[in-house]
């Protein structure tokens, strides 16, 4: 949370000043904009200053070269020789021709030289020293002063003193690269000073590149060193106050959205540790590093969320996740809209390309959304264009860790004991070798299941119910019953009649025990909890109907029933309900005879009343209203699937 005061005026270049007129509370710099010190920089580095070693050992074997030389008849001018010679190589001997193209550091400059002498290095005028050439000619004239009858070429040509007189600057290409690298990096980031009491801007004054330039610094300074002056507890009390009211904006999306999360604690939990963890890391990121907010992957967070929530509660919940950017972050505003949308548009694209390399493709969807996000904050504000690449590689990076954290929700999924939508999607394949041993053991109970699962498709779709979560417990609410297939008539054959020669009782209990079977298969496979629940709830605490009726009417004692009804639970949630309603009625359609919309309606009426009459409904979060829709989309999809076909007529003539 905020620690000290900020400035709290809003601005945009071109625009007027809208509020009264700004006088500086203290000395400040105006600060050089990346531009400029980018220009200064490349200016710097246009012409690289050489830098050369002088050598005193060149310039002593010259000297005791010239001492050994034989000058024949002119040996009397030697001393004299020797001491011009030390003058000349006193301001130093460069080669001939210009400096050459360093590979590395580009061209060296022809103007201004730098000589290393006695450990210190001096800046010098090209023109203050000698080129070999210039050396000779020096000399030459030095000597023909000091001796005019002397004819100087002959003495230089027959003597070989021209040969004698070489380079004694030394080109040092280490100090050459180290000073050009300082004197491009060390750049000074002011241009100038506003006293405390000057005007910076007056009210509806234009602000154009200099004043925004202005006020961007005294915004800099004015949070660098202009802190909190009020009573510290005043300040802790109001950062507490903020969290406070962001926790509670944070549960009043929830609620608004959907409130049955809150009867999930671990599910709230989930949300609070997911709006921390964005919290703490915008806190952190701006606290040790601000020029890297842009690598932020907020739009993960969104996909966290996904992930285990319906649409209707993640995107509330995410925006509130974003509040934080605006009150941590000096450029909060365009850091929302950016992740906002980029989020938004990743919970639409992830859908369809969230699985193998179509991540990468939505990481580029991502990176484009996000593109267009700064580029059109750049246009607006005029801005520098002189680190946008590094922005951009940040934003890029973002992208990629957004598909490469998603992996994460696997962990939340241990940690918080909750079951993913990628999970769901996962468990629903029906090459899942559990399925595929079902589809082999108990093929009628598979066929049973899918039919059951395609309805409460349809069902949860028209109620809002969690559809991904439905038809995961529609196809394995029965599982149980490939321990014991032939128990079940939609898996025997005409020849196999599994319960000739058993009491009612027996049967029942060969019946109803499918369902402990099913849920020990499903701790057995490591499903879902949830899952498990629909195998445990999808027959509530009703009857094996069949056998208790024949044990009724073979006169059994109506006190001593026990054995007949599931153990339970009843249903609980809407998505348990709808699951228990599709399979009686999926099951008990294939006794009956006619599906006019008559006969459907019949049907489904009493299918649904005898459920609510028996209680099995009376623990269940789902409304009548709900209930009438479940209803009357299951008596259309009967319709629909139990169609009738018109005969074929047969031409005439034909034996067929």
């Amino acid at each position: 949370m905020p620690r000290t005061a900020k400035f709290n005026y809003d601005y945009k270049k071109g625009s007027t000043w809208p509020y009264e007129t700004l006088i500086s509370q203290f000395d400040f710099p105006i600060l050089k904009t990346e531009d400029q010190i980018q220009a200064e920089r490349d200016e710097a580095g246009e012409g690289v200053i050489p830098y050369y070693r002088f050598s005193e050992e060149v310039v002593s074997t010259v000297v005791r070269n010239v001492q050994s030389l034989d000058l024949g008849a002119w040996n009397v001018l030697r001393p004299t020789v020797v001491t011009r010679l030390g003058d000349v190589y006193a301001k130093g001997v460069l080669p001939d021709g210009k400096p050459k193209l360093d590979r590395e550091l580009g061209q060296l400059s022809d103007q201004v030289i730098c000589i290393q002498r006695n450990k210190r290095a001096q800046r010098y005028p090209r023109t203050e020293v000698y080129l070999v050439s210039e050396a000779r000619n020096e000399l030459m004239t030095l000597l023909a002063r000091s001796y005019p009858s002397v004819n100087m070429d002959s003495l230089f040509r027959r003597s070989g003193l021209s040969e004698l007189i070489v380079p004694n600057l030394i080109y040092d290409r280490g100090m050459t690269e180290l000073s050009h690298a300082e004197s491009s990096d060390y750049i000074s980031p002011t241009m100038g000073y506003v006293r405390a009491d000057e005007k910076i801007v007056s009210k509806g004054e234009i602000i154009t590149a200099e004043v925004a330039q202005m006020l961007d610094s005294y915004k800099a300074e004015y949070n660098k060193v202009f802190g909190y002056d009020g009573p510290r507890a005043l300040l802790y009390l109001g950062n507490v106050l903020l969290a406070l009211m962001l926790v509670a904006l944070l549960y009043l999306a929830v609620f608004m959205s959907n409130p049955v999360v809150f009867q999930d604690r671990n599910r709230y939990y989930y949300l609070l540790t997911v709006w921390l963890l964005a919290a703490a890391l915008t806190f952190v990121m701006e606290r040790m590093a601000p020029s890297l907010m842009y690598l932020l992957p907020y739009p993960v967070f969104a996909l966290y969320l996904q992930a285990f929530f319906r649409k209707r509660v993640v995107l509330p919940v995410y925006i509130v996740l974003l509040l934080p950017l605006l009150i941590f972050d000096g450029n909060g505003m365009e850091l929302f809209v950016m992740f906002l949308l980029s989020g938004a548009v990743t919970l639409v694209t992830f859908e369809r390309l969230g699985k193998g390399w179509l991540q990468f493709l939505n990481a580029a969807i991502l990176f484009g959304v996000e593109l267009l996000v700064f580029l059109g904050f750049r246009f607006i504000d005029v801005g520098s264009t002189g680190t946008w690449w590094i922005s951009l590689i940040q934003i890029f990076v973002g992208a990629l860790l957004t598909v490469a954290l998603y992996p994460l929700i696997y962990l939340f999924e241990r940690l918080f004991n909750l079951v993913s939508v990628t999970r769901l999607i996962e468990l629903s394949d029906t090459s899942n070798p559990l399925l595929k041993e079902m589809s082999a053991k108990a093929p009628g109970t598979f066929q049973h299941c899918l039919q059951v699962m395609n309805m409460v498709d349809a069902v949860g779709r028209a109620v809002d119910a969690d559809v991904p979560l439905l038809r995961v417990g529609a196809l394995y609410h029965d599982i149980g019953k490939m321990q014991n297939p032939l128990c079940f008539v939609e898996n025997q054959t005409g020849a196999v009649q599994y319960h000739q020669g058993k009491t009612p009782q027996e049967s029942a209990q060969d019946i109803i025990r499918h369902v402990e079977d099913g849920v020990a298969l499903a701790e057995e496979h490591r499903l879902p909890s949830v899952v498990a629940d629909f195998i445990r709830t999808h027959h509530g605490t009703s009857a094996a109907a069949y056998f208790l009726n024949q044990y009724l009417n073979a006169g059994g004692d109506p006190e001593d029933t026990s054995a007949f009804y599931y153990a339970g639970p009843k249903p609980t949630t809407k998505e348990q309900v709808i699951l228990m309603i599709c399979d009686s009625i999926e099951a008990a359609s294939r006794t009956q005879k006619e599906f006019t919309s008559e006969a459907c309606h019949r049907f489904v009426e009493s299918m649904v009343d005898a459920k609510e009459k028996a209680g099995q409904l009376e623990d269940a979060d789902i409304t009548i209203h709900e209930l009438n829709v479940v209803k009357s989309v299951l008596k259309t999809y009967l319709q629909q699937i139990y169609h009738a076909r018109i005969a074929y007529p047969r031409r005439k003539g034909s034996q067929a």
